[in-house]
């Protein structure tokens, strides 16, 4: 065993940790294991012990009823799945095990790279892919991200965004098994369930087993939207479903193998570790920002329903501190629009809509959790538009999947007589979707 990463950590049971479900990882050692400092320790190295040895400890979840253990979290479950096998890896800088550690008499949390913590125990790490906006997670939406190597073990990176979204039969050769591990926010037009779904289409075609490990939804607690219409499928939108799909990764990946949406139906042999202690209605906020512009739980709950600016001439917010919690731009008219904002260049938006000019929007930064898409803003912002001819580009329709929501806004529909032509769609696919829930 790898010891440096590891010393000073020792590791305990927890009872009972793997939820059950029809195709989730469901039997279990008798425990799953939590990560505790213990000082009296310090200077212990598992190199002395068996791979699979714990040392006894106490965690202060042992007992616990409320923290949510995510599927990376319970690694016994996988890691027996990867021993001796040749491993590949979907992961960015969401891809973590922690926990909360007792330290004398302080708390902390403590976070683990998952590619690290599978390195540390001697298997064989043959990949890792990269989905949009890097393995670091620092990249602009829609920037192509290259191959690279990982400076700290060697590893090679392969980039899953770009002209190469789909790992190639010569990238999967010296793979025997592959891991999922990204965490999503809810949203069909946030790409990495369109990488999840190429993942799954090669790892199928070449007979590789996928395990995912599941995390919550922060947007897991409603579903709304029209339905994906077929041809306007894209990388931004490859599914019949609504915008806000309410499924978790692992419930998304079992929908993609059951209605046989990969290429030629071809099914995956797909292996979900399951989470403890998760609902869709869990509150749940997210430590690692998902992606550079998503940076809170306001901005993740308000995605879904300002993307839609992506689609016009309107920013959402790139370029600022408040990206995707606000919107504006330099010709709304000021005295209904009364905040004010100049997008600058900063992580993540190199090149901003609207760069180093006054925009003239609203601050919805403090907005209450929202249980629905807002399409009044979207609605406002196109009836006071100078130029109604071109305030919708070819990307909205990509964004919202079909051609009617842009007409609909045009004919000078309300949010209420627009969200009545949803309902019949979305209750064909809720009747759909509970097929696949492994959560309340």
């Amino acid at each position: 065993m790898r010891v440096s990463f590891f010393k000073n950590i020792v590791f305990i049971p927890i009872l009972g940790l793997i939820c059950c479900g029809s195709t989730t990882e469901q039997k279990n050692d008798g425990f799953a294991t939590s990560l505790i400092l213990n000082d009296t320790l310090h200077t212990t190295v598992l190199n002395n012990q068996k791979r699979d040895t714990l040392l006894v400890g106490r965690s202060i979840f042992e007992k616990s009823s409320d923290h949510i253990f995510t599927g990376a979290n319970q690694w016994p479950a996988y890691m027996k799945l990867l021993k001796g096998k040749k491993v590949g890896i979907v992961a960015n800088q969401t891809s973590v095990v922690n926990d909360t550690l007792e330290s004398k008499n302080s708390l902390r949390v403590v976070d683990f790279h998952l590619v690290d913590f599978i390195y540390e125990f001697d298997n064989t790490i043959s990949k890792v892919f990269a989905p949009e906006h890097g393995f670091r997670g620092t990249a602009d939406a829609g920037e192509a991200i290259k191959d690279a190597v990982d400076l700290k073990t060697g590893i090679p990176i392969i980039s899953l965004y770009g002209k190469n979204k789909k790992p190639s039969k010569e990238q999967l050769k010296d793979i025997d098994i592959m891991v999922f591990d990204i965490q999503d926010v809810g949203a069909r037009f946030y790409t990495y369930i369109s990488t999840l779904h190429f993942v799954m289409e090669a790892c199928a075609e070449n007979n590789i087993e996928l395990v995912v490990l599941d995390r919550p939804n922060p947007n897991g607690h409603f579903i709304d939207g029209p339905i994906l219409e077929p041809q306007h499928a894209s990388f931004v939108g490859m599914h019949p479903v609504p915008v806000v799909h309410g499924m978790t990764i692992g419930e998304y990946a079992q929908m993609i193998n059951g209605q046989g949406w990969l290429k030629n139906k071809v099914k995956c042999d797909l292996r979900v570790i399951a989470m403890k202690n998760y609902t869709h209605q869990t509150p749940y906020s997210l430590a690692i920002k998902p992606s550079p512009n998503l940076p809170n739980d306001v901005a993740i709950n308000l995605y879904p329903s300002l993307c839609f600016f992506e689609g016009t001439p309107i920013s959402a917010g790139r370029g600022t501190n408040k990206q995707f919690q606000l919107f504006g731009s330099p010709t709304l008219p000021q005295e209904i629009y009364t905040y004010g904002f100049t997008p600058q260049a900063n992580q993540g938006a190199k090149n901003p809509k609207f760069k180093a000019q006054n925009c003239f929007g609203l601050d919805l930064s403090t907005t209450k959790k929202l249980n629905e898409i807002n399409l009044n803003w979207l609605i406002d912002a196109y009836r006071v538009s100078q130029n109604k001819k071109d305030f919708f580009n070819s990307f909205f329709l990509k964004l919202s999947g079909t051609s009617l929501l842009q007409e609909q806004i045009q004919q000078g529909l309300t949010q209420k007589q627009i969200k009545a032509t949803w309902q019949q769609g979305l209750q064909k696919y809720n009747t759909m979707r509970k097929n696949y829930l492994l959560y309340k």
